[in-house]
């Protein structure tokens, strides 16, 4: 009885032991390297590695069946094997998940422009999560082959094959269809994470891509739901895929009698002083005329779509009270007069 429990002990006290021996080490990796970030990261996979270690070392040298006398241990040994299965795709998933972020951090401390780093951001998380999945069912898969039942029906299933699969494709159409139009939206560079989309007339931000759904969040922070095939299938606006600055644009309806030249100085002085306005492009110009008004568009350039709303509402304010206080006659009016 004391032999088998030493050992029990014994394997605790190496798991335990060779947990602190992998952090320890780890972290003067680290300390090191410090423009090297995945070994920092990899320190996440100390819980994981321990119960894989632990499981095969019970696997190994079976103290609990001597401990408890179990005489047929095969039920015990069986689930230790599946539990040793187990950590070792969780560790599997951990290591990945590691290695990926600690790619995209040294991708973003590299380039300086936002446009590829949402891209490589994005296509690492489709990455991340196709991944995982394909560990999870790898690991499943060879946890049911454990069982001896799974193994005798295996040439069955292997005959029929053909015809399940013809029958799961039919079955999971749509969702092989979100599936492969998640990677085709990763690797082709359509939407990103942090892209400014209008979708069904709605602007939002994409704030998650999954392998089967995108959350974009609206201006009222409202998520929207939509299908990643949407984004394959049907046309929609993309106002950051190339350049994250935007034209804001403000339509005035104005008397014939404006003085345009004034307006256009008085816009040049706005945007002077206001933080928003990016520095680059800005016009003010007639570009429509009515029998009662014309219509006045100043247009100027913002960063960011967020500053661009705000910019074109500060400026649509500022110029009406602008000619409210000192051209009240530019403001349109309802002639009852030739006069």
């Amino acid at each position: 009885m004391l032999r088998p429990l030493l050992s029990l002990l014994a394997t605790v006290a190496a798991t335990l032991a060779i947990g602190w021996i992998v952090d320890q080490a780890l972290q003067r990796i680290a300390a090191r390297q410090p423009s090297a970030p995945v070994w920092p990261l990899l320190r996440r996979c100390r819980i994981p590695l321990q119960l894989a270690v632990v499981s095969a070392l019970l696997l190994a040298a079976k103290p609990l069946q001597r401990i408890f006398h179990l005489k047929h241990d095969d039920g015990a040994q069986h689930l230790l094997l599946l539990f040793l299965l187990a950590s070792l795709g969780w560790l599997t998933v951990r290591v990945v998940a590691a290695v990926l972020e600690a790619l995209l951090s040294r991708y973003e401390s590299r380039v300086d422009d936002p446009a590829r780093v949402q891209r490589v951001r994005t296509q690492i998380s489709m990455l991340r999560r196709a991944a995982d999945a394909l560990i999870v069912v790898v690991t499943v898969a060879v946890m049911l082959l454990t069982f001896s039942a799974m193994r005798t029906i295996g040439a069955s299933l292997l005959a029929s094959a053909g015809i399940i699969g013809i029958v799961a494709g039919i079955a999971a159409q749509s969702t092989l269809g979100n599936f492969f139009a998640g990677l085709q939206i990763a690797f082709g560079d359509t939407v990103r994470i942090g892209d400014t989309v209008v979708v069904d007339g709605q602007q939002g931000t994409v704030e998650e891509i999954t392998l089967s759904y995108l959350v974009v969040r609206l201006w009222d922070y409202r998520r929207l739901i939509v299908p990643v095939s949407y984004f394959v299938n049907k046309p929609f606006e993309n106002w950051t895929r190339r350049d994250p600055g935007l034209l804001a644009a403000v339509l005035l309806h104005l008397d014939h009698t404006t003085r345009v030249d004034e307006l256009r100085t008085t816009l040049r002085a706005r945007l002077d002083r206001h933080p928003l306005w990016a520095g680059g492009e800005w016009a003010l110009d007639v570009t429509d005329t009515t029998p009662s008004t014309i219509v006045v568009r100043a247009t100027m350039t913002a960063r960011t779509p967020d500053d661009a709303a705000r910019l074109r509402f500060d400026i649509r304010e500022q110029l009406i009270a602008h000619l409210r206080d000192e051209h009240p006659h530019a403001l349109p009016r309802l002639r009852t007069t030739d006069t």
